[in-house]
């Protein structure tokens, strides 16, 4: 197999770029970043309130009509054009950048108050040993918004810092600093061949645990008996393709951003299916150990499973704690589920953060150790300033809720818009795809990208913008809403536009006939895998 002259060490020899060192770092890092919080502590829940085990059918159709073809596109963007989300769709066309840099501010956001929760998750696996709940007499609830946080009475911004927030979170930041600087495969692939094997036997053994517990069958039969008639309802549709898209991590630059760093002879599609379904298997792994424990809450209070099922923060920090007071070992199954909560967690922070150190990496030269010190501190002291306050939990539930609704949403549905409809690259991706893939993608897979996705997405999102517009959201003053819920989700959009003005580093190498060249060189099969030139 011949190679052009233009690619034997002249011009045309592009830059080394990190890449994972084997396949196994890469799908384990990319179900770090997919298996987060939102695994444990809200498909359990959204499963159960659409219909228990008949969710699994809109479940398996939105994984497999949204959430993989979504995934495929990720891959296909990155692993082809070799860039963070904003070099990719740079390369890809100079007018679709803004969406590289609006995915990047979306991770800024996340970033800022993922890390509370891991912090608080931290602190309760300390809890969990000496019970420290049952202190307050009115109970978990009262503990962790009292005695914990120490909400303030209203919503608003202040600067009343909470020490036991505090020095957990400046540990999350210290110990995420450290994996972002030591690089993609010292420090990334590293610490998730360490984090995802400790989830996984820490979420088994509290799996084991909890199933054995008195009134488990009973919350069990609550998650898995199906109703089909909520299969009538679009609301529980919604549901489906909604998790899937927020589970998978697609669609806001994490696996672009991943993807890039595979070698380019990479099985793609076969890694997006093993990421999907070890993504699924333990969602459904997380809905049988919560389910389990809530029966057996259900059992010792004489309630039903429905009256102390929750989701999201309620699940974990008022919830599990009240397991933990009244179950056989309780104090280890609560260091088993606070620890889970933790090492998903610290997975997924570290996939939100490359994002953003990758990008301001190509787009201004730098190298890793100045690119993630000049990126990882300003945002860990901006989540340092406004979290471990009286007030984090507010600003936490408003920016959270807003920056998925319409960040998350808003630009997946426009990426797939303009990489189907308006650039019409899907072609070129499947071509991409199928070159180096053992499962190909054809039409199919073109009509679910730019049909059924969009589709989905826009029906969803107009949703959101109605309920948000009829009822200010939790019953939040309005200024506050509109400052860190509409005004931040439209920040975000002004500044991509903004940084998608600055001037690219040359080392970027965005558009110019080495890279157009060493890409149809790539086309044609004409780069031995061993010539280690590679974007």
């Amino acid at each position: 197999m011949s190679t052009p002259s233009s690619l034997k060490g002249g011009p045309a020899a592009p830059k080394k770029r990190e890449t994972f060192s084997s396949r196994k770092l890469f799908i384990l890092s990319a179900v770090g970043s997919a298996v987060g919080l939102g695994n444990i502590w809200r498909f359990p829940y959204v499963a159960y309130e659409n219909g228990g085990g008949a969710f699994l059918i809109p479940y398996l159709v939105a994984i497999l009509c949204a959430g993989i073809p979504l995934l495929f596109l990720d891959y296909a963007v990155g692993h082809r054009y070799r860039g963070s989300a904003p070099l990719a769709y740079r390369r890809l066309n100079r007018k679709a950048e803004m969406i590289g840099w609006w995915q990047v501010l979306i991770c800024f956001i996340i970033a800022i108050y993922y890390a509370a929760i891991i912090a608080w998750a931290a602190m309760y696996c300390w809890f969990s040993i000496n019970k420290a709940w049952d202190n307050n007499a009115d109970g978990a609830g009262a503990f962790f918004q009292g005695d914990f946080l120490k909400v303030a009475e209203g919503a608003g911004v202040s600067f009343e810092y909470v020490p036991n927030i505090f020095v957990p979170m400046l540990a999350v930041w210290l110990i995420t600093v450290i994996i972002m600087v030591a690089g993609v495969n010292k420090g990334i692939a590293r610490a998730n061949a360490v984090f995802m094997p400790l989830l996984i036997v820490m979420f088994l053994i509290l799996v084991i645990q909890s199933v054995f517990l008195p009134g488990a069958a009973e919350g069990l039969n609550a998650f898995f008996t199906p109703n089909f008639e909520a299969l009538l309802n679009p609301g529980v549709w919604a549901a489906a393709f909604g998790h899937i898209f927020f589970s998978l991590s697609v669609a806001f630059g994490i696996m672009i951003t991943y993807s890039s760093y595979m070698k380019r002879k990479s099985d793609l599609t076969g890694a997006g299916y093993t990421v999907a379904f070890a993504n699924s298997s333990f969602e459904l792994l997380a809905g049988i150990g919560v389910f389990a424990a809530l029966g057996f809450m259900a059992h010792n209070t004489n309630a039903a499973v429905g009256d102390v099922a929750s989701g999201g923060i309620g699940l974990a920090f008022i919830a599990f704690p009240t397991i933990v007071s009244n179950a056989p070992l309780g104090s280890l199954i609560g260091v088993l589920f606070f620890g889970s909560l933790v090492f998903a967690g610290l997975t997924s922070l570290i996939s939100i953060l490359e994002v953003i150190v990758a990008a301001f990496q190509d787009k201004l030269g730098w190298n890793r150790k100045a690119a993630t010190l000049v990126v990882t501190i300003p945002v860990a002291l901006i989540s340092l300033v406004l979290f471990p306050t009286t007030t984090g939990l507010y600003l936490l539930d408003t920016m959270d809720a807003f920056v998925n609704q319409f960040g998350i949403l808003a630009a997946a549905l426009v990426s797939v818009i303009v990489v189907g409809a308006g650039l019409g690259a899907l072609p070129k991706l499947a071509k991409h795809l199928n070159r180096f893939s053992s499962v190909k993608v054809g039409t199919g897979w073109r009509v679910l990208v730019g049909g059924i996705a969009p589709a989905a997405l826009g029906y969803m999102l107009i949703n959101e913008i109605q309920t948000k517009l009829s009822e200010q959201y939790s019953g939040y003053p309005a200024w506050f809403n509109g400052i860190f819920g509409w005004g931040m989700a439209g920040l975000l959009i002004v500044g991509a536009l903004l940084l998608s003005l600055i001037p690219w580093s040359r080392s970027s190498k965005v558009s110019d006939p080495e890279f157009e060249g060493y890409q149809k060189a790539v086309e044609r099969d004409e780069v031995p895998e061993t010539s280690g030139k590679e974007y």
